[in-house]
């Protein structure tokens, strides 16, 4: 798309400064206060008065409106950029309809811990002014009450003082650790209001996010003494952030303590899984050289670890789960609600510090370093990790397009926003935090590929190639998310592991037939996306992005991912089909799970 040739369509002239003002003015004004680059929407016209404002009064600049096809897409566009960068982008969201949409979305971004700052419109709360039947089926008493169980606050403010101070909230609430999304939700009677004037908008730097909570000295000295001590201290780095430093600081606490780390594929990346410390290949669940590092331990250090009580289950059985003392860091206990279970078992914990891991980290290595505690990193035997081997096959497995695709990467730094369920930790390393962002947080097929264009849309102008490896069923779920990278030219790689099934339910299908007796041959009916095979790469292409593919072969395997680079590289956004032999990854099984994808 030839930016330039969009003209007032894209970039229309400001009439900020001008008279008259509208109710919705200014909230565009106090978004663009807030350093928004953008506001994520599919439209609607319970938030016309606003999308006006952004559009005429601001110029559609700071922020810019990034269309979507699909509410769902607009809260995962925001999810993937906040993995990348730390802080919400906008989303509007239409009415009811728009919110129901969006839930999976919502509840994908709650479960991860990521802020999103959602905006949502309804029709006139007053009864006399609603149009007939649309703005009845378009107005809600309490429309935040649908998204409530899963978002940190939520507000319907009834005139425009009220708007602004709840977005303020709202800003603040989100940016507050652990973070998440929050929602805002303003009448279309305020909306399009005339004022007299604009109102005196706030001092921004009045109303931040507080920092981090910092641990108490008494619990340092305590949690530092424990782990010196140890014989064969264990970390596991669950939830951290993107900072280079406190990557750092994760290491030189590892190699001060000589401790062995576990990382997991659920998060982003959180430690060199190339360093001799790193015991274990990361997955979605404990490896058997994980459980081995656990079942040896002394002091387990839990760094946000997801779900520490299951990590502990498999590691040990039940009660009593573990001999081990166990530290665990997380403030996400102040979250908790009895909605869902997303809150994961109550895990036994020795020693809580209810706070971020980055200060607890940063103490830790001052602790230790004072305490004239000697560096055992050099005691500790270096871990190899497992050569990937690759039989001769005429089809591609994941191992191949693992290999693959490294090759056609090598010498460039890479950001891996997504990886499929059958992906296993050896087959790639990652060596910084922005090397790998993690899952999605609930589970929510067909959040990969709004979520890559977020990511990506953070991306550009970096060094980074954005990639995301997708299974078929993810892609096929989210794929018109992808038009708003083509309308945006965002340049963004997206490979796809298409092994024409939801393969995991075939797993769990076979499991219940074995155990029932019954014929496993017809684990794959309702399953198979087959006959006819939907053709993913023109699925890119009616959108505007390249598209490669079918890729059925080895030998076709490498022409073709080294072409979508070089494609990437020179500003496109490409997909490419790899035809992959479905495999069970051994270590993610139907006992472990009960999820599709």
């Amino acid at each position: 798309m030839n930016r330039a040739a969009q003209g007032p369509e894209r970039s229309p002239d400001p009439t900020q400064g001008g008279e008259p003002v509208w109710g919705s003015d200014a909230v565009a004004q106090l978004l663009r206060d807030f350093s928004l680059p953008y506001v994520c929407i599919n439209p609607g016209a319970s938030f016309r008065g606003l999308h006006d404002s952004l559009v005429n009064y601001l110029g559609n600049t700071a922020p810019q409106i990034l269309l979507c096809l699909h509410e769902e897409h607009a809260v995962a566009i925001a999810h993937g950029y906040a993995k990348v960068t730390g802080e919400p982008l906008g989303v509007i969201l239409h009415s009811n309809v728009g919110v129901m949409h969006a839930a999976m979305a919502v509840f994908d971004a709650w479960c991860d811990r990521v802020p999103v700052l959602i905006m949502g419109a309804t029709g006139p709360v007053d009864a006399a002014q609603r149009r007939p039947w649309i703005d009845w089926i378009h107005t809600a008493r309490d429309q935040g009450a649908l998204l409530r169980p899963f978002t940190k606050w939520d507000d319907q403010p009834a005139s425009v003082p009220a708007a602004l101070e709840a977005l303020l909230r709202a800003r603040q609430i989100a940016r507050t650790s652990p973070k998440g999304p929050v929602y805002v939700c303003f009448d279309t009677t305020w909306q399009e209001a005339r004022l007299p004037e604009m109102p005196q908008l706030p001092d921004l730097a009045r109303y931040e996010a507080p920092a981090s909570n910092h641990p108490a000295p008494d619990l340092i000295t305590r949690a530092a003494g424990w782990l010196s001590g140890a014989g064969n201290p264990v970390i596991l780095m669950g939830r951290v952030s993107r900072d280079m430093k406190a990557w750092g600081q994760r290491v030189a606490l590892a190699e001060a303590l000589g401790a062995r780390v576990l990382t997991d594929l659920k998060v982003g990346a959180a430690f060199p899984t190339d360093h001799p410390l790193h015991a274990a290949p990361p997955g979605m669940f404990l490896t058997p050289q994980g459980i081995e590092q656990l079942q040896a331990t002394d002091v387990i250090l839990s760094l946000d670890w997801v779900d520490l009580a299951g990590t502990l289950k498999q590691a040990f059985g039940s009660a009593p789960a573990t001999t081990a003392r166990v530290i665990q860091v997380s403030p996400d206990q102040s979250l908790h609600n009895g909605w869902s279970m997303e809150c994961q078992a109550l895990p036994p914990t020795d020693l809580y510090l209810a706070c971020d891991p980055e200060p607890v980290v940063a103490a830790l290595c001052q602790a230790v370093s004072s305490g004239g505690a000697v560096s055992r990193y050099g005691t500790v035997p270096s871990v190899t990790a497992p050569v990937v081997s690759l039989e001769d096959a005429e089809t591609i497995h994941m191992k191949q397009l693992a290999r693959t695709l490294g090759q056609a990467l090598e010498g460039d730094p890479v950001c891996l926003i997504r990886l499929p369920l059958g992906w296993i930790g050896e087959l790639w390393h990652f060596r910084h935090p922005l090397d790998f962002l993690g899952y999605d947080g609930g589970g929510g097929v067909g959040s990969g590929p709004g979520m890559a264009v977020g990511a990506a849309l953070a991306l550009r102008g970096t060094d980074r190639l954005p990639v995301a490896i997708l299974g078929d069923g993810d892609y096929l779920m989210g794929s018109t998310a992808l038009w708003s990278a083509a309308h945006e030219e965002v340049p963004l790689l997206i490979v796809v592991a298409n092994n024409r099934s939801f393969f995991n339910d075939e797993i769990h299908q076979e499991r219940v037939a074995r155990d029932r007796g019954r014929p496993v041959e017809n684990r794959w009916i309702g399953q198979r996306i087959d006959d006819p095979a939907p053709d993913l790469a023109m699925v890119a292409r009616a959108q505007g992005l390249d598209g490669i593919g079918p890729v059925k072969s080895p030998a076709a395997l490498s022409e073709a991912l080294a072409d979508a680079v070089r494609r990437v590289k020179g500003g496109r956004a490409c997909v490419v089909d790899v035809w992959v032999t479905p495999e069970v990854n051994p270590a993610r099984g139907a006992d472990q799970v009960r999820s599709s994808g």
